[in-house]
């Protein structure tokens, strides 16, 4: 599957898609191919907020194969404006890959988004935050236990930074999230494996202190999937715990998300007396056969059909609108299983959308990125440029049919407006889409 495409080819689905931003599809292509930085750029971005590798990689190279040393000087995320489109403030997720055509470059004193040579865009970079300068007690930094993503209005609190389905050949294969945590440790990163319940308060009172402006409106909780057990806990009893001590501590103060396997009805409970409000019950990919290839280990563990009964069922203890389920847009095309066809992908993926949607619960989508530490990374490149624009018009157009709001957590909808930065699916719809209230 070629990654190539260029600027030509935004122009081209721009003119053919005329109803999306070209925002939302450039950001797109971004995010599937990466972005190369240049020297100066990196120089010019020593002061930004860094890139924090909160779960997985993100990158199209692994960071000892990086010859700029971009794993440690790269920002977290850019923001896109002006430029010969005229672009709308757009915030992308850096995902770094040294032989993108996209390069970040600096030009007469200011940093520019480049492509052949040719300035598409300004780019902005965000500060880094007062608190990201600060430790814990133990002298672990915050950059590790809470970094923020979304230009700063999420927490990220990845509680557990392995997967119990690695090494037994049962993980999900576009995830490096095991090969991730090692690659950071052999570059000298203070990764621990689990982050302790007082470490995490004490991580959210630094940022309480001193984020003054209120940016951080919501966290996240996640981590790895725990198919026993794991400190002495199951999978809920061990998520479970973080949101009542950050719900105890921080009665309010952010919106309280938790990204975990599907989990049984009693399990979900225990989640919400724990104070979750949001609930991410992943499935990843929609196709059922696909599904079994690229998901074995929760195929094997809980099953396909099991999986998406219980994201359904959840919405009975959470809300429809507050179970907002992932999938990693673009895998439904990965070889050597995926579908050939753009037409083929979109219409299976159509399928999800229009039965979860019907049922007023809404998914939402991170665009793939071939991690090459990662099974299907290795040896491939990304999903057509036309399979996500043709997802983005698909997803607009799904939530418009069944009347449904923009998902709570996520900011604000609307090209120039949306933060959410691994996918364009909030940029690409109408700025004056309602958001479901919490």
């Amino acid at each position: 599957m070629p990654a190539a495409a260029s600027i030509e080819e935004v122009d081209r689905l721009s003119a053919e898609f005329a109803d999306l931003p070209v925002e939302a599809i450039l950001k797109e292509d971004l995010l599937r191919q990466g972005i190369a930085f240049s020297d100066e750029a990196l120089r010019a971005s020593a002061e930004a907020k860094p890139k924090s590798y909160f779960i997985f990689s993100f990158d199209r190279r692994p960071i000892e194969d990086m010859e700029l040393g971009e794993s440690s000087r790269a920002p977290e995320e850019i923001a896109l404006s002006g430029g010969p489109r005229s672009l709308r403030r757009t915030i992308v997720s850096v995902r770094i890959a040294p032989d993108s055509p996209y390069v970040v470059d600096r030009k007469d004193g200011r940093l520019v988004l480049t492509a052949s040579g040719d300035v598409l865009a300004e780019v902005g970079l965000q500060e880094t935050p007062s608190y990201y300068r600060r430790t814990l007690a133990n002298g672990k930094p915050i950059t590790e236990m809470a970094p923020t993503i979304e230009w700063g209005y999420l927490v990220y609190l990845t509680v557990y930074r392995k997967c119990q389905y690695f090494g037994f050949k049962e993980e999900c294969q576009f995830c490096d999230i095991n090969e991730n945590f090692r690659q950071q440790k052999r570059a000298g990163r203070p990764y621990n494996t689990v982050k302790e319940v007082d470490e995490i308060l004490e991580a959210l009172a630094i940022i309480d202190e001193e984020d003054v402006e209120r940016r951080s409106q919501a966290y996240t909780i996640t981590g790895g999937s725990i198919v026993e057990h794991l400190r002495g806990h199951d999978e809920a009893g061990f998520y479970a715990r973080y949101a009542k001590a950050i719900e105890g501590r921080f009665p309010g103060r952010w919106i309280s998300k938790l990204v975990v396997q599907a989990l049984p009805r009693e399990s979900l409970l225990v989640f919400r007396d724990a104070g979750v409000r949001i609930y991410h019950p992943n499935y990843e990919v929609w196709d059922r056969r696909l599904f079994s290839i690229i998901c074995p280990g929760k195929e094997r563990y809980i099953g396909r059909d099991e999986w998406m009964r219980r994201i359904v069922d959840a919405a009975d203890v959470f809300g429809p609108s507050r179970v907002i389920p992932n999938f990693v847009a673009g895998v439904e095309m990965a070889l050597p299983h995926g579908f050939a066809t753009v037409k083929e992908a979109l219409a299976s993926t159509g399928e999800g959308l229009e039965f979860f949607m019907s049922k007023g619960i809404t998914p939402r989508f991170t665009t793939w990125c071939p991690e090459p530490l990662s099974v299907l990374g290795r040896s491939q490149g990304p999903a057509p440029l036309e399979y996500h624009v043709g997802l983005l018009r698909l997803w607009r157009d799904t939530l418009a049919r069944h009347r449904l709001p923009a998902p709570p957590g996520y900011g604000l909808p609307g090209a120039g407006k949306a933060i959410f930065s691994v996918s364009a699916f909030l940029d690409a719809v109408p700025e004056s889409t309602p958001v479901a209230s919490l």
